[in-house]
């Protein structure tokens, strides 16, 4: 077995609970831990941290092959997920530890932060001064075990803290018009009229409808797994049908009232982008259909996981 060629990014931005999704099962992404640096003591609790005593910050150490997804594709997401003009904490969270920073772990990723700094500061979406500072890398030490992957171990209580937190909102309201702008030059006329203004392709007449190969089908903005081919079937009915997501929690579930009919509209969590609906007369165990426009999502072969960054779902095509 070939080794992986892999580096280290830690990011402090506030509670790491929030921090570890983003992140995590991006391609090219091995591990993300949460954890404390920064601070002198060694082993310090989570008690010792929010009480400020030690001068950690809660942090995230990022495990990755620059190959598949760059340090400073690192980069650019980080400054998505926080308030950088905030010297005190992030959004409710106040403190020493709840303050925002970078922590290099060679010249080249501080040159790297310290342009994206630069260049985030000249962009103008901020109007107030970057304060999140650039710092060599201290000894990180993982968190408790019940802060590890928080996001789906509690989905509910994380996603009401995220939401009550503001730090959604403060997310929404910076970045998704400049995000907006971004995708029309990135996605196609459809993937964008689907994704952005809950459009719907043609039936019988998109990329997927009919598709049987074997692999995965992520989301087409942010490259997040959402469907299997395992679970993909026929449905008649002209567009990709599955019975369930790969990970439920990679998927929201809004009512939709619109032309008329009450359904259920399905939207990637991540990326917030319309993928479809789901409906209560599916095939599978829970009897329910995922139905999706193609233009939302882009398929990754089977032969292909490992090399883009999706091995861990490998083993969804083995034979038993």
């Amino acid at each position: 077995m070939v080794e992986k060629n892999v580096e280290l990014a830690t990011f402090a931005g506030g509670c790491f609970w929030c921090m570890v999704q983003p992140f995590d099962e991006m391609p090219g992404i091995v591990s993300v831990v949460s954890g404390y640096t920064g601070g002198e003591k060694e082993n310090p609790t989570y008690e010792e941290v929010c009480s400020n005593v030690t001068g950690h910050l809660e942090a995230v150490q990022i495990t990755f092959e620059p190959s598949l997804f760059s340090y400073q594709q690192l980069l650019d997401l980080y400054w998505t997920q926080i308030d950088p003009t905030d010297a005190g904490g992030q959004f409710h969270d106040r403190g020493e530890s709840y303050q925002t920073a970078i922590f290099y772990h060679n010249e080249k990723q501080k040159q790297l932060a310290e342009q994206s700094k630069i260049s985030l500061q000249q962009s103008n979406i901020y109007k107030k001064p970057i304060v999140t500072k650039i710092s060599p890398a201290k000894p990180f030490y993982a968190a408790e075990d019940y802060h590890q992957d928080f996001y789906k171990k509690s989905p509910t209580r994380y996603q009401s803290y995220r939401t009550g937190s503001g730090r959604d909102k403060f997310i929404h309201d910076h970045w998704d018009v400049v995000n907006k702008e971004e995708l029309k030059n990135k996605l196609s006329p459809i993937s964008y009229e689907v994704t952005q203004n809950n459009g719907t392709e043609p039936p019988f007449h998109n990329e997927f409808w009919d598709h049987e190969k074997d692999g995965i089908y992520v989301d087409v903005i942010s490259g997040k797994p959402l469907f299997s081919s395992t679970d993909k079937y026929d449905a008649g009915c002209g567009w990709p049908s599955f019975t369930k997501p790969i990970q439920e929690f990679e998927v929201i579930e809004k009512k939709d009232s619109t032309h008329g009919m009450i359904r259920i509209e399905v939207r990637s969590k991540t990326a917030n982008a319309h993928l479809g609906h789901v409906f209560n007369d599916g095939p599978g165990a829970n009897g329910l259909r995922y139905c999706i426009n193609s233009a939302a999502l882009r398929f990754v072969a089977k032969e292909n996981l490992q090399q883009e960054g999706y091995e861990r779902y490998l083993p969804l095509f083995e034979k038993e």
